[in-house]
């Protein structure tokens, strides 16, 4: 049974709260009016001004969207099950309360959470297929849930549709990936792991005999085992095996799930090949080398240090291993904030809380690995630690999840872009051209 229909007036209530929030905002705007208007002393008027300025800034809300009665509207955009999640009329709903539909480990918020700055909405144009178009025509264009966009410390830009709001945990999908590889990285800092060139069975020894097994950190952080591994979604490859093991909930340890794809076709450290069975395989060697969950790990090393505002999750499996290649759930605000902390290469507020050293090298294709450089590993992006490339002179890179979830990263200029949304095909490399185009826009106009 579907969320709307467990309540019914759900949807009602909903966008009464959404028009309350946009009338707030309103009304701080035109207090700001009155305040400039008024006259009093210098210093409490400028004080008075400044405040209710700080107040009136914030983010905007609307209860529609792109193809919203497709997405479910007229139901209250109902929240899907096992059977229904993919399917157009409950993506909005999944994609916002996953968390609440398949068991998750919970990653409490930091005990004080560090606060964003806010600054006026800029206006945004970019280029689009001999188009010249507005951030606002993107949005009314794209199923976008949550647009977020930050330079530094200062929120610029920060919309939701289809009536979600800040207070929504937005699924990541294999944005995932990405903050895996970050834990990799300060358990070697911390020397949890020795080496990425040790192989992953020195950790996880059930895939001893296997091909994964023998194949090295390193490898798998690059999704080059050359181990054979089918990721179409078309519900039948090897992905949705995968997925079907960790997600009915049997306690079939998953150790045992991966080690049946176990031909390999390549020598390791030779091709690229997406594969998502690779990250889940690096939250084991984390779980064995930590002796903890991977939540656990993410919310002492990174969720704490960055002042995270909200509580996230991550889905588990029956045995309560993290299912590492996709499923962590967070607000818009923390996925910015981990973007940041990622701008910054790895430093927060002065502190490092991941290695430099780890951030340029997972962002960074090497010579030696030319095999991984953008337009070779794909006809557009390059691959680092698990961490997609761009490509250009300048040092920028992506965290990419099926569906639409992106997050860009510019650490020349510090802006940061977060973008969730509900694309009907899974995996559609076309569907990132105007994206990207937005982005390239956003640098030119607010990066210098």
């Amino acid at each position: 049974m579907g969320f709307a229909a467990l309540y019914p007036s759900y949807g009602l209530l909903l966008q009464i709260r959404l028009g309350e929030m946009n009338l707030k905002r309103r009304l701080h705007w035109l207090a700001l009016s009155l305040a400039l208007m008024v006259e009093v002393s210098p210093a409490v008027g400028q004080e008075a001004a400044r405040a209710a300025g700080e107040a009136a800034l914030g983010p905007v809300f609307s209860s529609t969207g792109p193809d919203a009665e497709v997405y479910g509207a007229a139901a209250g955009f109902p929240v899907g099950d096992r059977a229904t999640a993919s399917q157009p009329g409950y993506l909005v709903g999944t994609h916002s309360h996953f968390g609440e539909m398949f068991p998750s480990r919970l990653v409490r918020r930091a005990a004080t959470p560090w606060l964003f700055k806010r600054a006026p909405e800029p206006s945004i144009s970019y280029n689009f297929r001999s188009e010249r178009l507005s951030i606002e025509n993107y949005l009314a264009r794209n199923p976008v849930t949550g647009l977020l966009i930050a330079k530094d410390d200062t929120i610029l830009y920060e919309h939701y549709q289809y009536a979600r709001t800040d207070r929504d945990r937005f699924l990541s999908q294999s944005m995932a990936k990405t903050i895996t590889a970050m834990l990799i990285g300060i358990a070697v800092s911390e020397g949890k792991i020795k080496s990425i060139d040790d192989p992953a069975s020195t950790y996880v020894t059930s895939l001893s005999e296997t091909e994964y097994g023998k194949t090295s950190i390193r490898d798998l952080l690059h999704m080059s085992s050359g181990v054979a591994f089918k990721e179409i979604y078309d519900g039948n490859d090897d992905v949705a095996q995968l997925s079907r093991d960790l997600f009915v909930g049997s306690g079939k340890d998953p150790a045992a799930s991966v080690a049946r794809f176990n031909t390999r076709v390549a020598p390791p450290g030779t091709r690229w090949h997406y594969a998502s069975v690779e990250t889940e395989i690096l939250g084991l060697v984390l779980r064995a080398a930590t002796g903890g969950p991977v939540a656990d790990y993410l919310h002492d090393r990174i969720w704490q240090a960055i002042g995270a505002e909200a509580d996230a999750s991550w889905a588990i499996d029956g045995t309560g291993q993290e299912i590492t290649f996709c499923c962590f759930n967070a607000v818009l605000r923390d996925y910015a904030r981990f973007g940041r902390l990622l701008a910054h290469d790895g430093a927060w507020e002065g502190r490092q809380v991941i290695p430099r050293q780890w951030l340029m090298d997972a962002t960074t294709v090497h010579p030696a690995d030319a095999y991984l450089a953008p337009k070779t590993a794909t006809p557009y992006f390059g691959y680092g630690y698990q961490v997609w490339i761009l490509p250009g002179e300048a040092r920028r890179f992506a965290l990419l999840g099926i569906r639409g979830q992106i997050i860009l990263v510019d650490p020349a200029s510090k802006l940061v872009m977060v973008h969730t949304a509900v694309r009907r095909k899974p995996a559609e490399l076309s569907s990132y051209a105007e994206t990207l185009a937005l982005w390239f826009s956003v640098l030119a106009q607010l990066g210098k």
